[in-house]
Order: C-alpha cells, then structure tokens, then sequence
C-alpha cells in the first residue's frame, strides 16, 4: 500500500464466538447474522469493496465453514476472498494474524468481523505511509458514547491505551481499523495466545504506533444493541 493506486488489501477478524448475541450466534457466526436480509459479513465487503479494497482474508474460527460458505470467493462482489482457519490451539486474534503472515501483503488493513467502518480508508493509509511506523490505530472521540473510551489522545498522540484498565483521561476509544506492517508481527510470540490489544500497547511502549483521529462513528454486530443500530442504520444510508 505505498501509493494512490495501491492495491488495497485487509485481514478481517471473524473467529470470536459472539456470546453477546445469545441464541443468534448459537449455530451462526455473528458476522452472518441478518442485517435488513443479508448477512452482515456482505454488508461489510461491499463497504470494504468501495474503499478501494480488493482482496480479504477472513480469520475464522467458530463455524468459519460456515462463513466460507456463505461469502465463498467474494468474487459476486468483486472482491478476491481467502480463509486463514484455526489451527488446533486458538491463537488470539494477533496470533491469528501471524499464522497466515506468508500469504499476506507487506501491509495490510485489520478489521474486526463485527465492524462496520464508513471511514475514509485512503486517508487512513496516507496516514501509515507518511508516519514510517510499523502500524498506525485508527481513534475515534468516544466520551464513553458507544462503548468504553480506552485511549488517551493528545495533540494527535497516544499516551495510553488500555481495554482492560480505562482511565478517567480516556476520552476516545480504538475505532477497530489498523494498518500493519507484516514486521510489526515479530513481537508476537510464536504458539502463544496474543490479542491484537496486546501487539498495540507493546507497539505504543516502543514508540512504533502511529495514529490518526476518524470523525465517523463506527456500528456493530457484537451485541444486541449494535445489531438495532446497524440495521436502522443501514435502513437510512443503504
């Protein structure tokens, strides 16, 4: 991704069980769950798609078959689609990422399975280019609005960020977009559970984390609420 006419290409987190969304995600993925008659996951490439994205490959874990087959080579959407499976010991969701680093692209995208992100994504990536930085978090001003604020965000700076431990000086929250590096991954431990959370706060601890500030509010699928939410949205912009 080094340039306007780059090539983009984006990781999408989809292997969580979705224990939010009850008895929803029970026998389904909650990336497939209906949003206004078609599975969100379609709702997501297609917003993808218009970005400038041009080839996914889906993390899938929990009935990630099942993902496979409902989005299958992405291809009526024009888009390139590929599966990275689970192997026999759950990973995280950075450990994920590092188990299928070989078929990725010197940088990448990252996304959550349960986002929705109507952000600028060329801006975001003229962001990661001009920073050098092995990876660069997309922030949003949060206030505790959607979800816990968990980043401290100052003159266009991280000082903190923490998902298990806010402070009151959280004001804005990981918008779920990032952009890595594939060398961003060496700090990820072979064989052993790592979240992405983690990558990023060893990443900001040795000043290798870029960010940028989005001003559109993010939806989701993780949970009941966000599903309300998503699918009136979707009713109002399509």
């Amino acid at each position: 991704m080094s340039g306007p006419t780059s090539r983009y290409e984006a990781v999408v987190l989809a292997g969580g069980l979705g224990t939010r969304l009850g008895t929803l995600t029970k026998a389904l993925p909650k990336c497939l769950v209906d949003v206004n008659g078609e599975p969100f996951a379609v709702h997501q490439l297609r917003l993808l798609r218009s970005r400038g994205v041009s080839r996914v490959t889906f993390c899938v874990g929990h009935l990630g078959a099942a993902v496979a087959a409902a989005v299958g080579d992405g291809s009526s959407l024009g888009l390139e689609v590929d599966y990275a499976f689970d192997g026999p010991r759950l990973l995280g969701t950075a450990g994920a990422i590092k188990r299928c680093l070989r078929a990725l692209p010197e940088s990448f995208f990252v996304i959550y399975g349960d986002s929705y992100l109507p952000c600028d994504f060329a801006r975001v990536q003229r962001a990661f280019v001009e920073a050098s930085r092995p990876a660069l978090m997309t922030v949003f001003r949060n206030e505790r609005m959607w979800d816990a604020s968990n980043v401290e965000y100052v003159g266009g700076r991280i000082l903190a960020y923490d998902k298990a431990r806010p402070t009151d000086r959280m004001s804005h929250i990981d918008y779920g977009l990032g952009v890595f590096h594939r060398h961003a991954f060496e700090l990820v431990p072979n064989d052993v559970p790592y979240d992405l959370s983690l990558l990023y706060q060893a990443l900001l601890g040795c000043g290798q984390l870029a960010s940028i500030e989005v001003e559109e509010r993010f939806y989701e699928v993780g949970s009941l609420s966000g599903l309300d939410e998503i699918r009136s949205y979707m009713a109002r912009c399509g």
